[in-house]
Parts: structure tokens; sequence; C-alpha cells
């Protein structure tokens, strides 16, 4: 069997710590690199690398998740409508000195009652435009449109934990929707759910991100027979290339008990939230038990050949990187194992 183990985060991405390295044992990690053909790629949202990679293709000015993700939170209305979808996610800003942070939804829960609330006063008081907001998942809400909007946007993922201010919508309707991000805000401010969020020490629900927008593209094909993920992201897209998917099995072992074949791509991602939010002692113990549960039993599976080739693709802030490993790779002596962050494209 092949296998891609995509990992975002893989390398801690603040250049300025490099000790958070010292004393984190991955020898199993850091031989496979070693032994690797790598490449480097430009940097790639995990968002944008499940679109090329299921050859989903950009609309316009964004990729489509909004109607991609609509196949699961309503797949009726996305099967059936032909209108356009955004995503108008629920977010937390804090001002900090002259910035704007965005916290997403790793940073506080939302009740289903709460998101249905503030959505049907989002609707009520912003009735004058020609949209409708759904909170059809308490973390994923949506704007439908008769048609397209020409602004670009950028993803919530490349946005959290950072300056808003460098990622707001560009393009000729910029103007009307930056003021309506503005209008929401003001609305929130005050809402009733939001003091009573503030009065349980909870972080409010101050705003929403808009991203992700465009119509429901066509059934696509895979080069995977398998997709592994906990997430409901690469979910969607094995459902909309007819790909088998399941939920990520606990470690390398229980994986290869239930295939022998064919093509897989298992998402490890317990590590992006955690560099995103920069929690660096959380991100190490993570790396360390996924060293022991993934992989040193794939470097002895590998050895043994029960895997043909084994590809790790690292998506970092900065850059991507693939690893290439294939059985003969790990018997190329010459190849001495590096420390992991040296395998950390430095630009």
């Amino acid at each position: 069997m092949n296998l891609n183990l995509l990992i975002p985060s893989l390398f801690w991405p603040d250049t300025s710590q490099p000790k958070i390295y010292d004393d984190l044992s991955v020898p199993s990690l850091e031989a496979l690199l070693s032994k690797s053909t790598s490449k480097m790629n430009p940097p790639q949202k995990v968002e944008t690398w499940l679109c090329q990679e299921f050859n989903v293709a950009k609309q316009k000015n964004d990729w489509p998740i909004a109607p991609l993700t609509l196949l699961i939170d309503a797949p009726a209305l996305a099967k059936t409508s032909k209108d356009f979808w955004m995503r108008a996610d629920p977010v937390h800003l804090r001002i900090e000195q002259n910035h704007i942070m965005l916290a997403d939804s790793q940073a506080f829960q939302i009740s289903i009652e709460e998101a249905e609330q503030i959505v049907q006063d989002l609707n009520h008081n912003l009735g004058n435009h020609d949209f409708s907001f759904f909170s059809l998942h308490p973390e994923r809400w949506y704007i439908r449109m008769p048609k397209a909007p020409d602004i670009f946007t950028h993803t919530l993922g490349h946005v959290t934990c950072k300056n808003i201010n460098n990622f707001l919508p560009t393009g000729s309707d910029s103007i009307v929707w930056r003021k309506i991000f503005n209008e929401i805000q003001m609305l929130l401010h005050e809402h009733p759910i939001n003091q009573a969020r503030e009065s349980r020490g909870e972080l409010t629900i101050n705003s929403v991100w808009f991203w992700g927008g465009g119509y429901l593209p066509q059934l696509t094909q895979s080069s995977y027979t398998h997709v592994w993920s906990d997430n409901d992201l690469p979910r969607v897209f094995a459902l909309v290339s007819n790909t088998n998917h399941s939920k990520l099995p606990a470690d390398t072992q229980k994986w290869l008990q239930t295939e022998t074949s064919g093509n897989h791509l298992v998402i490890l991602d317990a590590l992006h939230g955690k560099a995103r939010y920069r929690n660096a002692y959380s991100w190490r113990e993570t790396l360390g038990n996924m060293e022991k549960s993934w992989f040193l039993p794939l470097y002895t599976s590998l050895k043994k050949g029960k895997i043909k080739q084994l590809t790790i693709t690292a998506l970092n802030e900065d850059s991507s990187q693939s690893f290439v490993i294939t059985p003969s790779d790990l018997w190329k002596f010459w190849l001495r194992s590096k420390p992991l962050p040296a395998h950390k494209e430095k630009h």
C-alpha cells in the first residue's frame, strides 16, 4: 500500500524559539525524514491543499469551502440550492495595541441555541441586504445569496491568531462587505448572549469571518482509495470524490489491521491548533506521542515492506514540504539521521 501522511504544523512556526526542540525525542520521525527525498513548495493552508489534492477548482476568487461543508451540515439544501454560499463563522476579536487579533472556535465553545439566536438577530437587523444567515452547525455559519460578490477572502485558518487588518476582503465589492463586517460587530457588541457569556467569564462572539465562498462543485475523482481523519473537512472531500472515509485509528498498528492495499491519506492534525495558538508544551507533548503511536511503527512497517511508499506532507506557515520514503531508502546507511529542525526549509 501507499500512504500519504498529512501533518499540518509538523515544524514549530516560531523560529525565535529554537530551544523548543531541545530534549524532544522523535528518532523514528527524524530517521524517516533523513532517508527521504524531500521537496519544498510554496506555503499552503489545509483547505487549499485538500482542494488541489481532490481536484476541486478555485472559483473566481475563493476556494468553494462553504458549499462543500454544506454537504454535511445540510445535505438536502446543498444539493438543491443554486445559490452562492459563503462561510460566516463565529469568532472572537480582541484589540491588542493597534492590532485586532482573531480567535476561532478552538478558543471558545458555543451552543447551537446561542448560534441560532445570534443568527436570527443578524437576519432581523441586516434584512436590507440581499443575503441570509444560517447557523447549520454551532461553529460553522453560512450566508446564502443569489449571486457571487466580487471579493477575495482569506480562510479562517489563515487569519486565526493573526492581525485581521491585513486579511480583510478585497475586490470591487469589498467596501460593502467591510461595512457589513463592521455592522455585525456593532450588533454583537452589546448582544444579550455576549453579556451572559462575559458574566460567565467566557469569550464573547463579537464578529464573524467571511470566507470560502462558491457554488457547489461537480463530483471529482480522487487518487486515494481511503481517507482517514477525525475532522469534518477531509470527510467532505472524501464525500465529494466518492472515496471511502473512516475515523482516524488510535495508532499505526490499528490502522494496519484495517487495510492492506490501495492509496491512503491519513491526516494527523493534532499539532495544528497548538502551533497556531503557540501552545509550546502541548505541541511538544503531542509530537512525542505521535512518535510512539505513529512514526516508530510506520518506520518498522516500511522496513518490513508492508508499506511500498510513505509520503509525509508537512504544511508550515511559510512553506510546504513533502518527504517521500520507500523501503529501500531506509538501507541508505550514508544518509545519517539529522535532528528534526534541520529538515525545516529556511527562508
